[in-house]
């Protein structure tokens, strides 16, 4: 295990570790009243349900994650996308309601939310798919099977519905999908296939009686100038977001001294965990924070450009994808410069899905730092000799 640690990207697991301590304390601060107005809990439920989740990501990514070769994916990953796919359908017949939406499988001690674990199956699958494919220099048509796939899991996330889920869904196979060493032409071809199935699916959705455009999910679209709808469910929330930013200033209230968690941000420990921060820190500890973000992206993708293989590069292109998008559509949300979607923030919202999931695909970019480490040692050797 030693020789492991020793080829990781070590600054990447450090802002890993950094980031998820930071999320814990935020976690607590913000959570602890809603904890016990509106849910009647202990002020620190949720705090300790965020470490279990941390922990046991933690003991799997080191123990298991960083041990398994990623070649040995090709034979893992397309039951994970099976049960995956297991899952998003079972979310129909016994899917719990939060929300708006029916997104999550209640297992007792946690509530599962399968649409994060597509998120990771998709890019692993994509991965161990194509890398196959360009290999063997398979026919135009096989290239379609995991787009075909991607477009069912998207349906399914996008019907329950999860809009946010969706989009960023679509935003990971597309990105993911413009990184493939295709031909030009081929390329050009399955893009254009792909937005003709797309209309199709809309039009489908459209007229399937499916509740994508209920209510709820058409009142985020109105999300420009909160504050002039304050009596609105996305103008009040969004604007007592603004409000806690605008607190914060430039060196922050205190921790734990945040006015706007009482219970004025209804998710303060979830979607809007961000201007809890800058309430409680300050706007310069808020500029640190995205800064790291974009060192934890540039750290994934070097890792990518020195991969061996193409399997190990798109996955971690899939990872910095997977990450840059909550971080947009959070921010932009929270900004009012989107609709509200309800994206976390990786590592620092809560949410045991999510955050697992998250930490994991790290573990896994960790995993091709090695190999990377492991190729160059044997080219090395294999010079001297």
């Amino acid at each position: 295990m030693k020789a492991l640690f020793n080829k990781i990207d070590k600054p990447l697991f450090f802002m890993m570790l950094l980031y998820t301590i930071i999320g814990l304390v935020m976690i607590l601060s913000a959570s602890s009243v809603s904890a016990v107005l509106r849910y009647a809990v202990s002020p620190s439920y949720f705090f300790t349900r965020q470490l279990i989740f941390i922990l046991v990501s933690f003991i799997v990514g080191i123990f298991l994650v960083l041990r398994v070769p990623t070649k040995k994916y090709k034979f893992l990953v397309p039951l994970y996308i099976l049960a995956t796919l297991s899952l998003l359908f079972l979310v129909f017949g016994y899917g719990v309601i939060g929300g708006g939406a029916q997104s999550w499988l209640s297992l007792g001690f946690f509530n599962l939310q399968p649409t994060e674990f597509a998120k990771t199956a998709l890019i692993l699958y994509m991965a161990v798919f194509y890398e196959k494919s360009i290999k063997k220099n398979k026919p135009f048509v096989y290239n379609f099977i995991p787009i075909v796939i991607a477009l069912v899991i998207f349906f399914l996330v996008a019907m329950q519905p999860d809009f946010g889920g969706a989009v960023i869904i679509a935003g990971i196979v597309f990105f993911v999908f413009l990184v493939i060493p295709f031909e030009k032409e081929s390329k050009v071809q399955i893009i254009k296939y792909l937005g003709f199935a797309c209309i199709i699916g809309a039009i489908v959705l459209l007229y399937s009686g499916s509740d994508l455009f209920n209510s709820t999910q058409l009142a985020r679209l109105k999300f420009q100038s909160p504050c002039q709808r304050y009596m609105e469910d996305t103008g009040y929330q969004v604007c007592n977001g603004f409000i806690a930013l605008h607190n914060g200033g430039l060196f922050g209230v205190g921790l734990g001294n945040s006015s706007q968690k009482y219970l004025y941000l209804p998710e303060a420990h979830t979607d809007f965990i961000f201007p809890i921060l800058v309430e409680e820190l300050g706007l310069i500890v808020g500029i640190l924070i995205i800064i790291g973000y974009g060192y934890i992206l540039y750290r994934i993708l070097k890792i990518a450009k020195q991969a061996d293989w193409i399997r190990n590069a798109i996955i971690c292109y899939g990872a910095f994808i997977y990450i840059l998008l909550h971080l947009i559509i959070n921010f932009m949300g929270i900004l009012a410069l989107i609709p509200l979607t309800g994206v976390p923030l990786p590592f620092l919202s809560y949410g045991g899905s999510f955050n697992m999931n998250i930490i994991l695909i790290l573990f896994v970019v960790e995993r091709i730092a090695i190999e990377n480490k492991q190729n160059k040692e044997k080219r090395e050797l294999a010079l001297l000799k």
